[in-house]
C-alpha cells in the first residue's frame, strides 16, 4: 500500500531527539528557543512563539485581540474545522465565505460583502500551501478601518480588522518574493505529523504586527499566557536562587517541548535544500502525467506572484457528483494507493449545521469539495510510486465515467 503522508523519520532526527533526551531538557528549553529564532530568520517576521499546535496559536491570538461574544470572524467555508472551532471557543461568530474557483482560497470579493461593524478578524487559509491574495486582504482591512469598532487596548492600537493568517499548510511558500509568516499581522503555522515540516505535534505564531506594537513585548506576554500565566518558565527558574515566580493571569498550557523542537530543527535545516526540492519534483511529475487526462483539473501551485510549498496535491475531477468522486476514491484504494479529501467543508459538519449553517450557501466551496481528491505527497515517494498513483487515478476515473 502506498501511504498518504508518512513523516520523514531518519537517523538524523532520531539522533537529535536522543541528544535532547540526554540533555535533560525535554520540555520547553534551549532547543525550543533556538527553533523560534530560526523560524523568525527564515520567514522574515518579527518574533515567533512555538506552541503545541496551530490550533492553540490561532485561539491565543484571537483572545489576545479581545475577540468575544458579539464579535464576528470572517473565514473560508473551505477549511479544516480547527479554523472555525477556535472562534466558537472565544464565544464569537464564524462568518463563512466562499472561495475561489481556481485555487481553493478565500475569495476577496466575498470577504468584502461580509464585513460589518462587528467584524474583528479576517482569518485567511493558505489551502494546500498556496498563499492567499494578501495585498488585497490587507487592503480590505485598512479600507474598512472607519467601520471598525475598537474595544480594548490591542484593538484600539491596531485601529482596524486584524488579519490572522491560518498558514497551517504554507510554511515555506512565497508571495511576491516573501515567505509566508511576514505577509500580514500574524500568521500561524502547523507542524503536525502530516505537514511538510513536522515536530510530531506543534505549531508557531509568527508575529509581524505593525508599529506602534512591540512584537518582542507581545512575544514575552504570550510566553506567559501560554504557560499558565506564570511569569517564569522552567529554563528561567534554573538560574541560581531564581526559583520564585508569580502567576499574573489565568493562562493556558500549550507550550512546545524541546523533544518536538529537536525534530523541527533538523527539519528546518534541510527544508529548502532537500524537502521542498523533492516535494516540488513530485508535484511537477503528477502534473505532467495527469494533465494528459482531460477529465482532471490540475491544481495551481505556482504563478508569477506566488509559489506553493507543495503541501498537498488536490486534483478535481470534471463533471462528477460527490457520490461518483467517492466511488473513484474507493477504486483507487483497491489499487493499494491511499488518497484523501481536503476538506469536508465546515458548514457541512453536524455541529455547524446545528447552528444553522448550510453548505449550499457556499456553492464554489461545495463544488470544489465534491470533486476533490488529494494524492500522496511525501519525501520518500518514489518516481515508480508516482506512476502507480497516476495509473490508479486514471483507471478509477475511466471505470466510473
Amino acid at each position: 500500500m502506498i501511504p498518504f503522508s508518512p513523516p520523514r523519520i531518519d537517523d538524523e532526527i532520531i539522533n537529535e531527539v536522543s541528544a535532547a533526551l540526554r540533555s535533560g531538557w525535554i520540555t520547553t528549553g534551549p532547543r525550543t528557543k533556538e527553533f523560534e529564532k530560526q523560524i523568525t530568520a527564515y520567514c522574515g517576521n518579527k518574533n515567533t512563539l512555538c506552541l503545541n499546535s496551530a490550533t492553540a496559536g490561532l485561539e491565543v491570538m484571537l483572545r489576545w485581540f479581545g475577540v468575544k461574544a458579539g464579535d464576528e470572524v470572517i473565514l473560508p467555508a473551505y477549511t479544516y474545522s480547527a479554523t472555525a472551532n477556535v472562534v466558537i471557543h472565544c464565544g464569537a461568530k464564524p462568518v463563512f465565505v466562499d472561495v475561489n474557483k481556481y485555487d481553493f482560497n478565500i475569495a476577496v470579493a466575498e470577504i468584502e460583502k461580509h464585513i460589518t461593524e462587528h467584524t474583528k478578524v479576517i482569518m485567511s487559509v493558505d489551502f494546500a500551501g498556496y498563499p492567499c491574495d494578501y495585498d488585497a486582504i490587507n487592503q480590505l482591512a485598512k479600507k474598512y478601518a472607519t467601520k471598525f469598532k475598537a474595544e480594548g487596548e490591542n484593538q484600539t492600537k491596531l485601529g482596524r480588522i486584524l488579519v490572522l493568517s491560518d498558514a497551517a499548510h504554507s510554511f515555506g511558500a512565497f508571495y511576491k518574493g516573501k515567505h509566508t509568516g511576514c505577509l500580514t499581522d500574524v500568521s500561524v503555522f502547523s507542524f503536525h505529523a502530516v505537514k511538510n515540516l513536522t515536530t510530531a505535534e506543534g505549531g508557531a505564531i509568527a508575529l509581524n504586527l505593525p508599529a506602534p506594537f512591540d512584537n518582542l513585548a507581545i512575544y514575552q506576554q504570550l510566553c506567559i499566557s501560554t504557560l499558565h500565566g506564570q511569569n517564569k518558565d522552567a529554563l528561567a527558574k534554573t538560574q541560581k536562587g531564581n526559583w520564585r515566580y508569580d502567576v499574573v493571569e489565568a493562562g493556558y498550557k500549550c507550550n512546545m517541548t524541546d523533544l518536538s523542537a529537536a525534530i523541527g530543527l533538523i527539519e528546518l535545516k534541510r527544508y529548502d535544500s532537500d524537502t521542498l526540492v523533492r516535494r516540488k519534483e513530485i508535484v511537477e511529475k503528477y502534473s505532467k502525467e495527469l494533465s494528459k487526462n482531460v477529465l482532471i483539473d490540475i491544481p495551481v501551485y505556482k504563478t508569477a506572484e506566488k509559489e506553493s510549498c507543495y503541501h498537498l496535491y488536490p486534483i478535481r475531477i470534471k463533471g462528477v457528483s460527490e457520490q461518483q468522486r467517492d466511488e473513484i476514491i474507493r477504486l483507487i484504494f483497491e489499487e493499494d494507493v491511499s488518497v484523501n479529501v481536503h476538506f469536508i467543508p465546515v458548514p457541512a459538519m453536524s455541529f455547524y449545521k446545528n447552528l444553522g449553517y448550510d453548505v449550499k450557501n457556499y456553492p464554489v466551496t461545495y463544488d470544489n469539495y465534491s470533486r476533490e481528491i488529494s494524492l500522496p505527497v511525501y519525501y520518500s515517494l518514489s518516481d515508480a510510486d508516482i506512476q502507480t498513483v497516476c495509473n490508479a487515478v486514471n483507471k478509477a476515473i475511466k471505470q466510473v465515467l
